[in-house]
Formats: C-alpha cells, sequence, structure tokens
C-alpha cells in the first residue's frame, strides 16, 4: 500500500511537468527541448535560494519565473532569430546546463539542514503536493478558457489563420513556451525540496517521460469529452509513476526504465496515429477477400 501511496505522490509531484509539456507538444504544437535544462533549473534556483535563507515558498515562486525566462528564451530563438523550434529547445537545454553550474558552483548540492515547504508541516507531503497540483490546475483551467488561452489553442492548431486575424502568432508563442516552462521549473524546485538535493542532470529524460505521461493519459481518457487537459495530464502522470513502481518492485532492472519508456510512447502515438487500426483494417479487408 505505501509503494502506491509513494507512486502516486510521486506522479502528482510530476504532474506539473505534465501540465507545462501538455502545453508545448498538445496544444502549441512546439517540441520544447529546453524543459529538460528548465528542470534542474528550477531546482538549482531553489537549492541556492534555501541555503542563502530564503522562505521556501518565494523560492518556488522564483524558480518559477526562472523557468519562465528560460522558455522566453527558446521563444526568441525561434520566433526572433528564425531557428527552428526543435534546435531552439536544443540550445537553450545545453545553454542551462552551464547556467545551472555557474547557479549552483557545482554539480550537486544538498538541501538536507534547509528549510522547506515539507519541514515542520502540519500535513502530509503528499497534501502539500495535492494543494499546489489543484492551484496549478485552476490557474491553466481558468486561462485557457480567457481569449489568451483561445489564441494559444488555435496557433497550434493553425497559426495561419491567427495570423489572417491580425494578431500576432508569435507573442501567444512566447506565452506559452513561457507557461510551459515556468511550471516545469515549479516542480523542479519543489522535488529539490521534496528529496533534499538539486543536481545538474536531474533533468535527463524528463521532456521525454513528460510525453510519455501525456500520450498514457491521452490514449486512456481522450474519449471522455468532460474531462480537461489538466485533468488528463494529472491521471497520466499518476498511472506512469505507479507503472514505473510496480515495474520496480518486481524487480525489473532499473536500467532498462528508459528504454521502456521510450517504448511506451512509442506504442502509445502509433496508437494515436492509427497505425493499429490500420492494421486491423487490413486483417479484416484480407478476411473478407479469403470468404
Amino acid at each position: 500500500m505505501n509503494l502506491i501511496i509513494n507512486a502516486i505522490e510521486e506522479g502528482l509531484l510530476f504532474s506539473i511537468v505534465s501540465m507545462g509539456v501538455y502545453i508545448t507538444y498538445k496544444i502549441l504544437d512546439f517540441p520544447d527541448l529546453s524543459v529538460d535544462g528548465t528542470y534542474p533549473l528550477g531546482a538549482a534556483i531553489t537549492a541556492v535560494l534555501l541555503v542563502n535563507g530564503v522562505n521556501p515558498w518565494l523560492a518556488i515562486i522564483i524558480s518559477s519565473a526562472g523557468g519562465a525566462i528560460a522558455g522566453w528564451i527558446t521563444a526568441f530563438l525561434h520566433v526572433k532569430l528564425k531557428i527552428s523550434n526543435l534546435m531552439s529547445g536544443i540550445l537553450v537545454m545545453i545553454a542551462l546546463y552551464s547556467v545551472n553550474l555557474r547557479i549552483m558552483g557545482k554539480s550537486n548540492m544538498p538541501l538536507f539542514s534547509t528549510n522547506t515547504i515539507f519541514k515542520n508541516a502540519d500535513f502530509q507531503p503528499i497534501f502539500i503536493i495535492i494543494i499546489i497540483v489543484v492551484i496549478c490546475k485552476i490557474i491553466i483551467d481558468t486561462f485557457l478558457k480567457t481569449k489568451r488561452g483561445f489564441l494559444l489553442m488555435a496557433v497550434g492548431d493553425n497559426e495561419q489563420v491567427v495570423s489572417s486575424l491580425g494578431i500576432n502568432k508569435n507573442s501567444v508563442k512566447v506565452l506559452g513556451l513561457m507557461l510551459s516552462n515556468g511550471l516545469v521549473g515549479m516542480a523542479g524546485a519543489i522535488q529539490a525540496q521534496k528529496y533534499g538535493y538539486a543536481d545538474v542532470n536531474m533533468g535527463q529524460g524528463i521532456v521525454v517521460m513528460g510525453l510519455a505521461t501525456v500520450v498514457i493519459g491521452l490514449t486512456i481518457f481522450s474519449k471522455i469529452s468532460f474531462m480537461k487537459c489538466t485533468t488528463i495530464s494529472i491521471l497520466g502522470a499518476i498511472i506512469y509513476k505507479v507503472a514505473i513502481a510496480i515495474a520496480l518492485k518486481i524487480n525489473f532492472n532499473p536500467n532498462d526504465l528508459k528504454l521502456i519508456t521510450a517504448i511506451i510512447v512509442i506504442i502509445a502515438l502509433a496508437s494515436n496515429n492509427g497505425i493499429f487500426k490500420f492494421k486491423n483494417k487490413k486483417n479484416k479487408e484480407r478476411r473478407r477477400r479469403k470468404c
């Protein structure tokens, strides 16, 4: 039972990343690889602030702002310097590795002796995480109902139509990337406080895992019309983390987890693209011909 509870806790924490990835991948249709650098950026900023006695809640807010700035840089490279979206994310991700080292002054910074949002709290860590996730969900859901939110979805669907209406599509992309990376930076900050350390390598594979949670959520819950995108992201993250916890419990090799994650993403993406349905239709046609 403790295994499932811990997995749900990790899933809820990672769902903040999942919501951020959903904004770029599904809504904005922007493959943002800078997430791998933004995640440890949030952790690095929080670590330095906590060591210097800054309030842990304020540290999370500042870390979120740092992530948003990283998202702005990615958007700047893409919309102003006309660098492709994929390359913009890669360049920022590479640059943030050095930035994170500069911020912390070393590759790893322990936080066991510092004050965090989880120390001396009246609630269990899972309840604190639930409150944060619910607040993030409400903010995103509210934003997507605004004019800017509708424009964000419109740019992802057909940016030429948005431009024809006299609206600057580039400013909408900048806003979406800042919001996405701000959430990812927040998630990194909370994880650093939860597990008591910040590391420059803690962001490796985050974008793939985030994509996996989004795809899992979409594959399972996309047909439920009343379910919001934020709910799908949260449930997808929980299912992913529970599946990983069960795999480790049955003595699955931890070295293969990222490989399995990649395979899950491939299968889920192929399923969403109708590859397997196409094959099924072909098989049915062959059977009819044989008959």
